[in-house]
């Protein structure tokens, strides 16, 4: 069993992952494939903490757009999280891997509510945590909770699961000529507003040196490879 990179890493999850090519909802067969890519990871011996989004379920920030209340928008996609936080749960443990669900909502009989050294001492007994409701506070998004969480639990790495093998200069799925980056500052992310995670959550990663690892999550095995140090992706830092 190779060793793993990273001791600790915290993996950021789009809801959108798990609707698959459907588009929304949750597709069985999609969150399956997730958590055995999860558990070979887990295998290695690294230390998984996992954020996830709603955007599969609930958009809030579409639905302010559409009119709605911003903060009763932000509330309902915190628990459009919690539904896929409890989804992936459920998976995990169907492949064997030991999780809990820490929620920033206070939900007591379906998960734990989030506390710092609660989290870090799941880690420690090799625990899957999976930090559903964003930060608990409208106006940010599960991007700046990912970030948050990390600095907080003192992970080596965000790892940023996209559908796409890293951070381009354009779209690379409109645009053939899109190029690649290997590397990219923080700085260099926000001033070509590169669409890897809001502003808020790079700025806070930049601010505490936190690294961030963009790589394609649809290749069979990837997280695996990306916890053991492989170079795949493109390394924000």
């Amino acid at each position: 069993m190779a060793q793993p990179f990273y001791k600790r890493i915290l993996l950021k999850l789009s809801g959108e992952a798990l609707a698959g090519d459907q588009g929304f909802g949750i597709n069985p067969t999609v969150i399956q494939e997730i958590a055995r890519d999860i558990s070979s990871a887990y295998e290695t011996g690294t230390e998984i903490a996992i954020v996830i989004g709603g955007g599969n379920i609930f958009r809030g920030i579409a639905a302010s757009a559409s009119g709605m209340d911003r903060a009763s928008s932000d509330y309902m996609g915190m628990l459009a999280t919690c539904i896929n936080a409890l989804a992936l749960q459920d998976a995990l443990e169907k492949v064997g891997v030991f999780t809990r669900v820490l929620s920033a909502i206070e939900m007591a009989e379906i998960a734990e509510p989030y506390i710092r050294r609660r989290a870090i001492r799941h880690l420690e007994k090799k625990r899957v945590a999976i930090f559903a409701a964003g930060t608990g506070n409208p106006y940010f998004t599960t991007d700046t909770a990912a970030a948050l969480r990390a600095m907080e639990i003192g992970a080596d790495v965000i790892m940023k699961a996209t559908k796409v093998d890293g951070v381009y200069d354009k779209d690379p799925m409109k645009h053939q000529d899109a190029v690649k980056f290997d590397t990219l500052s923080y700085i260099d992310v926000l001033n070509r507003r590169l669409d890897v995670m809001d502003s808020t959550a790079i700025s806070l990663c930049m601010d505490n040196h936190l690294p961030i690892l963009c790589f394609n999550m649809k290749t069979p095995g990837n997280i695996a490879k990306v916890v053991t140090g492989a170079k795949i992706g493109t390394i924000i830092k």
